[in-house]
């Protein structure tokens, strides 16, 4: 380090700059934030605010302790380099300056330089009786350097720090800041009774670029004995750090037949060792470009920016797609020597220009589309193109230049294979056209790039035959209007109503006609000629007009192959004629008993229209006498007429009160209608008091109907009650399977759909149905539960006894030996023998019914006991025990 100088001079005590020009000698190499001296402001008055400024503020900046820091990195010229420094009373707003002057020390000085150097505190004014006393000014240290990664050894003295009064008194040193006492801690160590400062370890310029410590001189009591000094301590850089590229592969782009000199990227690497020093100053090269067509050096790089452009022509994306560089970074100003270098890969896609435009396979295409077909392809264009594919400059665009004035073809690109697809779009007649030839143009959707010398577009010919097809026969006019009176009789002709084949060059026969809608049933049509005739009367005031018009619709069929047919609609248009009688509305009203108010508005309906509507005629007949004489009838306008009572009192009750109405047709129509008047008592507002005894009289036609159907709906109630009530019989007689001996009875009446039983029906006897008169009576079931339909175990002396059968094997057999015997015994009942399964027992104590045979044998005989036999022989009493009657 070189000897640190300073002068001084008597003064007294003065506020402002102890000097105008101050001078320092700071290394070259400038870092932002960088200290590089104090200046020293003299303040008489110690409570002043003193604000420092810099006449370069974008180099320089004064803090308010008076160091002076670098705003900026730079490197400091040859020249000394000069700034005013200026400090203001924030209060009184007086302001003093200064000249600072700067100048760079040489290259590495004092680093060869064994002698440590002594950084003395200056002197300190004390408060003592005298008040005049000498005053020592500040040192301003210039920045300590110091070489980074130096090899020790460690600690390594850098300076020794003292005071002027260790003389006299027992001095203690110290350091503090960042790198002393202050994270990184310990890098900086001072002997605190020779003040010798030293570093312990290597420096790293790319971690700290440099150090701010302060040093203090105490007493052996801790007084603060000297003011604190800066230290700066400044690390050297050293070439270390080899440059690094941001991306170890660039990609960039530059369209195929570029011009020389256009930019296409740039690449940057980055050298952690100090950017103002040559150790971090980089320079660029290519070391290699693949493939080397058309020409080894295609491309060239900015040694200090970095930016790659092109210095030859012949970029050709079909040629060649992409190149690869490698580019490579040294340090020390690219110095080949002594610099470090590092590489990287920059990738260079050619980009595609339109340089080459589409261009037809063939010179004509061909295709066939039947007519009245749309949005069907008939032709496939298909085209080349050398350019890059899904790209603008190779997507193909296809237009008609010729051959389809009327625009019934249209061509879409298909974005896969940029094939041209020739559509129909509007319908085509095979009988008016039968070929189309097309020219048409393909070209890209950018034009072509300048310079290139093929034609814009491609051209060729499209040839388009038109197939004949069955087509649909087709009514004229369609729709047709036919206007018609209505009242047309059943069988009368209308109108002929033809179609017409459109396909003049097929051999077919003529069309049949049939109908297809005719909602009144009114039409019918010849199959043959389209003649159309009425099978009913057409009626305008049908429901199925609507606006008197009335819609039938016809087919028309051919016998093509495939067979067509087609649809027409004939409108009639009714004319209205006067054939209905006008009728009034409403068909029933209520008016007071009395003469005032009895009003009755009434109005005349009639379903035809003018002229055979209104105005219409309102009277009353003459008969009976009573109408005219009880009643009277005034028009009110040509639809409205008011009946009102002639008399001055009539009862209260249902009149009916026939209207003769007469429209205004030609000629006229006219209805006897029957108003339906209930006359009442009304109170003084005209209104009905008692309307329930009128109702009660004379019922209309809705109460009668609501009448009769509460009563339909009652007896049906009670249909369905008898109904249920003997299910419910049948069901509990069903369910009486089982009775008691003694319940049993010879007139009841037994049961034969039974096809299974309880627990006594398991275990059958056959030897009964083999042989049922010779069982024996042991063999009987004993007196117990038995159904109602099993034989009686009495003996049968009433009727002759018929001969056994054999003893056959099954029942099959036994049932058929008693039919024949019973077919061969003329004194067999007039039954057949099987109803022995239905026997019922014998010993009944009723005799014959022969008895009743007829009524003359019992005319003297008194059936008046019948009475006495209850309601079940109810008809018997009546029709035996009634006398003469």
């Amino acid at each position: 380090q070189a000897p640190i100088k300073a002068t001084c001079e008597d003064m007294s005590c003065k506020t402002g700059f102890p000097e105008d020009v101050h001078s320092a000698v700071v290394s070259r190499s400038v870092h932002g934030g960088q200290p590089l001296l104090n200046v020293r402001f003299q303040s008489c008055d110690g409570n002043k605010k003193i604000h420092f400024g810099s006449s370069e503020p974008e180099d320089f900046r004064v803090g308010e302790d008076g160091v002076v820091y670098a705003e900026r990195s730079f490197q400091l010229s040859a020249e000394p380099t000069e700034f005013v420094v200026s400090a203001q009373d924030k209060e009184t707003q007086e302001e003093w300056q200064m000249r600072v002057k700067l100048t760079p020390e040489p290259a590495f000085a004092g680093a060869s330089e064994k002698k440590i150097e002594d950084i003395v505190f200056p002197w300190q004014q004390y408060k003592h009786s005298s008040p005049l006393k000498r005053q020592k000014r500040d040192w301003v240290i210039p920045p300590i350097n110091l070489p980074e990664n130096s090899r020790g050894p460690f600690p390594q003295e850098l300076v020794r720090i003292r005071s002027d009064r260790d003389k006299s008194l027992s001095l203690r040193y110290s350091v503090t800041g960042p790198g002393a006492d202050q994270p990184p801690t310990g890098i900086f160590i001072i002997n605190p009774i020779s003040g010798q400062l030293s570093v312990t370890k290597p420096l790293d310029r790319e971690q700290i670029a440099s150090f701010h410590l302060r040093a203090h001189a105490v007493d052996v009591n801790g007084n603060q004995v000297e003011n604190p000094i800066d230290i700066v301590i400044n690390v050297i850089d050293m070439n270390d750090n080899r440059p690094e590229f941001l991306h170890q592969v660039w990609n960039g782009t530059v369209p195929e037949g570029s011009k020389p000199g256009t930019y296409v990227m740039t690449v940057t690497a980055i050298d952690a060792d100090d950017p103002n020093a040559q150790n971090g100053m980089l320079r660029y090269r290519i070391l290699s470009q693949a493939p080397s067509s058309p020409s080894p050096n295609m491309f060239t790089i900015n040694n200090e920016t970095g930016d790659i452009i092109t210095v030859a022509a012949g970029l050709d994306r079909e040629k060649v797609q992409q190149y690869t560089l490698i580019i490579q970074a040294t340090d020390m100003e690219g110095n080949p020597t002594y610099g470090l270098s590092n590489t990287a890969t920059a990738v260079i896609t050619v980009t595609d220009v339109n340089d080459n435009p589409p261009e037809f396979t063939a010179m004509t295409f061909y295709g066939e589309v039947p007519e009245n077909r749309v949005d069907v392809i008939v032709a496939n264009l298909t085209v080349t193109d050398k350019d890059q594919p899904h790209t603008p400059a190779w997507n193909a665009m296809y237009r008609m230049t010729g051959g389809d004035p009327t625009g019934r073809f249209t061509i879409l690109t298909d974005p896969n294979s940029n094939d041209g697809l020739v559509t129909v779009v509007k319908p085509i007649d095979f009988e008016t056209n039968r070929m189309f030839v097309l020219t048409v143009a393909a070209e890209n959707q950018v034009p072509l790039a300048k310079g290139i010398q093929h034609p814009p577009q491609s051209t060729a010919t499209v040839s388009i035959t038109v197939i004949d097809v069955n087509e649909s026969p087709y009514f004229v006019p369609n729709p047709k209007l036919v206007r018609q009176e209505e009242g047309l009789l059943a069988g009368s002709m209308l109108t002929t109503f033809t179609a017409q084949d459109p396909d003049r060059y097929m051999q077919q026969t003529s069309l049949r006609y049939s109908k297809l809608s005719d909602p009144a049933n009114w039409l019918k049509i010849d199959p043959v000629n389209g003649q159309i005739t009425t099978t009913a009367v057409l009626d305008r005031e049908s429901i199925y007009v609507q606006n008197n018009m009335y819609n039938a619709t016809f087919l028309a069929s051919d016998n093509g192959i495939p067979p067509m047919s087609g649809t027409g609609t004939l409108q009639i248009y009714l004319l209205d004629i006067n054939d209905n009688a006008p009728q009034v509305n409403p068909k029933e009203a209520t008016t007071c008993e009395t003469l005032q108010p009895n009003a009755i508005n009434i109005t005349a309906v009639d379903p035809d229209i003018d002229p055979n509507a209104g105005p219409f005629a309102f009277e009353l007949p003459d008969t009976p006498a009573s109408i005219k004489r009880n009643w009277t009838i005034v028009r009110i306008s040509g639809d409205h007429a008011q009946l009102s009572l002639r008399i001055r009192f009539l009862e209260a009750g249902i009149y009916d009160v026939p209207i003769v109405i007469t429209d205004s047709g030609n000629p006229h129509a006219s209805s006897t209608s029957v108003l339906k008047v209930k006359v009442c008592q009304c109170d003084i507002n005209g209104d009905c008091t008692d309307v329930d005894r009128i109702v009660g009289a004379g019922l209309g036609t809705g109460a009668i109907i609501a009448i009769l159907l509460c009563i339909i709906i009652l007896l049906i109630l009670v249909l369905m009650f008898v109904v249920w009530m003997k299910r419910r019989d049948k069901e509990r007689q069903a369910k009486q399977l089982l009775i008691d001996p003694e319940d049993d009875v010879r007139d009841n009446i037994l049961k034969y759909d039974e096809e299974g039983g309880g627990e006594e029906d398991q275990d059958y006897d056959l030897s009964q149905l083999q042989q049922p008169d010779t069982v024996e009576p042991d063999a009987i079931k004993p007196v117990g539960i038995r159904r109602l339909d099993e034989r009686p175990i009495h003996a049968e002396p009433q009727y002759p006894v018929r001969s056994a059968a054999p003893h056959p094997g099954d029942i099959g057999d036994f049932i058929n030996e008693g039919l024949k015997a019973a077919d061969n015994d003329p004194t067999a009942p007039p039954y057949d023998s099987l109803l022995v399964f239905d026997y019922e027992g014998s010993g009944s104590t009723a005799g014959s019914l022969s008895s009743l045979n007829s009524s003359s044998s019992g005319g003297e005989q008194d059936y008046d006991y019948l009475n006495d036999w209850g309601p079940r022989f109810k008809k018997l009493a009546d029709m035996y025990g009634g006398g003469d009657d």
